[in-house]
């Protein structure tokens, strides 16, 4: 009875939460595989000029970035699913055996096949190690923290992103640019080494139903789509019989998703929530985002090294405007649609601004100053940010709360695909552009092309002849650039045909949210962000409200007997008998003669017997576990009328369920928490 009393409220309730160092330590390496993910998706793109230079290949550039985005994708679409059914330590281990086996073949290519090869593997790592960090955190973190170490992993993902490019400069300047992957071989060997002493081993509830043919068609789709975009004008014609083939086949692909998508008990994308307004349009301005974030940020280091002759650790330095304008625009935007509840002016104002700073750097050119580049880039950052998050804020806020995970996993899965597309499309544009120009101003300058295989050598070229063919490549890049102005217009006019309707409020957005101002993947279930948003007002000093409510009930007892019956039926639930009081002393680290009392006066009210003298533990007698279940009873209700007037609106049958499972985990820690305190303080 008291087993089955707690598990309708506690179900997936972990016992490997750690404490002080242990939890130090494991969240380092939990940082670490999240650093190591996200560095990888922004750390090349300064090295990819002198990569061409050295492995040749310039018309498959695009493919070392979007290679590892697209499998990338995959990964993080089955890692969360995958952690459930065979462990998230498992998974992250064997993500990190993945991505530092392809981050050594990497830095080891012979050839820009091998490079793409090796990129695609390592994204397959990279997502499991992504997806795997954020569901970890719940496995070692209690809930009444989770909030601040989500922060600092989230801001862990945004400083990478931000630095990616600066530190893919500097290995190319100072060492090699293979450099950008052989510096994540000896970090991951040190974080699979700790993973396998110091992370707890915690399964997921139940054995999850996961999608496998909607992510095979899916991926069939996205890579021919990929593959005909990206070679289409370059290596065949547009209309030959292979590219006119691989879009006939991402068609058929798409088909048999849509398909697959329909009669899957789990799909990972319902068809159902593309009957919304709001969710349909945002993951259509969530791809234009993504691609529009991507296709720039991949090809203005670039543009820097070629055109304006500066260092590939100068390049990554002058992105820095680009990501201070996104991130500060993201968080602004979130909040202030948190705090007013109007969203829609954000995207269309965001489409607009996003084509200016795409004009702006459409008007580039090799003679073009730090001012004039810095404040494009700062331009595009902002139209960029004032979508990005509010498009997953206002998805979050308009589903059914049943629908919040895998929606907002959605929204997620169409801005990594435009990324993308993104890095593709516009790395076509520049090869078909390029190859257009450069061989007539070669023929001008009267050099090789191996004079210009990298912005060294063409450093080295005597200024007026270097010019010319600078004027080729800055050419070429103001058609990349202008070609992301059309797609930002019809953003801004999508925009527009987004349904302004009541936000439901349970999902809002936090100035610490770095992460997700820089698009970090979100994988969370809907009672994960449910919990999110009821730790903060628990927080609060109502939280001590609720309690003293459910403390001076006639029908609950005191403040130690409520702590005594209650380690009791987790305890009891977690193992099927009762704790010993050795056990509790080492659980809430105090004297055995401290807690004592405490059980004592539980079993003179009759609330616990003692097991075989003691030495088998406690149990609950008929009286303690009634006493469980008004607790949380009482429990509940109070923080769903918290909930409900911080929210100024009533809880559907699914929300009071899931409110009721996070507020049993928050009043056993939080009690645990004042016991512990108020003992250690009569013990000084």
């Amino acid at each position: 009875m008291t087993a089955a009393t707690v598990e309708e409220v506690a179900p997936g309730d972990s016992e490997a939460n750690l404490q002080g160092a242990a939890r130090i330590a494991a969240f380092a390496l939990i940082a670490g595989g999240m650093l190591l993910a996200a560095l990888d998706s922004t750390i090349v793109s300064t090295a990819l000029p002198t990569i061409v230079g050295d492995l040749g290949g310039a018309s498959h550039l695009s493919w070392v970035v979007t290679a590892y985005m697209l499998t990338e994708t995959v990964a993080t679409a089955l890692g969360g699913k995958l952690g459930d059914l065979y462990g998230r330590k498992t998974i992250f281990m064997v993500s990190i055996v993945i991505f530092v086996g392809a981050s050594a073949l990497a830095g080891a290519s012979g050839s820009m096949t091998w490079l793409i090869v090796a990129r695609a593997i390592q994204g397959l790592g990279g997502g499991g190690l992504t997806v795997t960090a954020t569901a970890m955190i719940a496995d070692i973190i209690p809930l009444r923290d989770r909030g601040k170490y989500q922060g600092a992993l989230g801001a862990v993902f945004g400083v990478t992103t931000v630095i990616g490019p600066f530190l893919g400069g500097v290995f190319t300047d100072n060492l090699s640019w293979r450099w950008v992957f052989y510096v994540n071989v000896p970090i991951a060997i040190v974080i699979l080494i700790g993973a396998v002493k110091l992370l707890p081993s915690v399964k997921g509830d139940g054995r999850p139903v996961i999608d496998y043919w909607g992510i095979t068609w899916i991926t069939a789709a996205s890579t021919m789509l990929v593959l005909g975009t990206t070679w289409g004008g370059s290596e065949y014609a547009w209309g030959s019989a292979t590219i006119i083939g691989l879009f006939v086949g991402a068609a058929v692909a798409l088909v048999l998703f849509v398909w697959a998508e329909s009669r899957a008990a789990s799909p990972i994308l319902p068809l159902r929530l593309f009957r919304a307004n709001v969710f349909t349009v945002s993951c259509v301005l969530s791809f234009i985002v993504g691609f529009a974030l991507m296709g720039t940020m991949t090809y203005l280091p670039t543009f820097m090294q070629y055109c304006l002759g500066v260092s590939a650790t100068a390049s990554g330095v002058r992105t820095f405007p680009m990501v201070v304008g996104l991130l500060v625009a993201s968080i602004v935007a979130g909040n202030v649609v948190s705090t007013t509840g109007r969203y829609k002016i954000f995207p269309i104002v965001g489409g607009a601004v996003m084509a200016v700073g795409a004009y702006l750097l459409s008007r580039l050119d090799q003679h073009s100053g730090v001012w004039a580049t810095s404040v494009a880039m700062l331009v595009l950052g902002v139209g960029i940010g004032l979508s990005m998050q509010v498009l997953v804020l206002i998805v979050q806020n308009t589903v059914e709360y049943a629908d919040l995970g895998v929606a907002t996993s959605a929204v997620s899965f169409f801005r990594t695909m435009g990324s993308t597309f993104g890095a593709a499309v516009l790395g076509s544009v520049y090869t078909n552009a390029l190859g257009d120009r450069l061989p007539g101003a070669l023929a001008a300058a009267g050099v090789p092309p191996s004079a210009v295989s990298t912005p060294d050598a063409l450093n080295a070229l005597p200024a007026e002849v270097a010019d010319i063919v600078r004027t080729a490549y800055a050419d070429s890049f103001q058609v990349v650039f202008a070609a992301a102005i059309p797609l930002a217009l019809l953003a801004m006019v999508l925009a527009m045909f987004l349904k302004q309707v009541p936000l439901r409020g349970l999902v809002a957005p936090t100035a610490g949210e770095v992460g997700r101002g820089f698009g970090m993947p979100d994988d969370r279930s809907n009672i994960e962000q449910l919990e999110a948003q009821i730790v903060s007002v628990v927080r609060s000093r109502r939280a001590v409200a609720i309690r003293d409510r459910i403390l001076a009930r006639d029908d609950i007892p005191n403040d130690a007997m409520v702590w005594a019956v209650m380690e009791t039926a987790i305890h009891t639930y977690r193992h099927g008998e009762g704790p010993t009081i050795e056990q509790m002393a080492e659980r809430h680290l105090l004297p055995p003669g401290v807690l004592r009392p405490s059980l004592d006066t539980a079993i003179a009210d009759g609330l616990l017997v003692e097991v075989g003298d003691g030495t088998d533990g406690f149990a609950l007698t008929d009286e303690g576990t009634a006493t469980v279940r008004r607790i949380l009873a009482a429990l509940h209700d109070g923080l769903v009328r918290e909930i409900e007037a911080e929210y100024g609106r009533t809880l559907d049958e699914t929300e009071r369920r899931d409110v009721g499972r996070v507020a049993w985990r928050l009043a056993n820690e939080r009690m645990a928490l004042e016991y512990e305190a108020r003992h250690r303080r009569d013990l000084v």
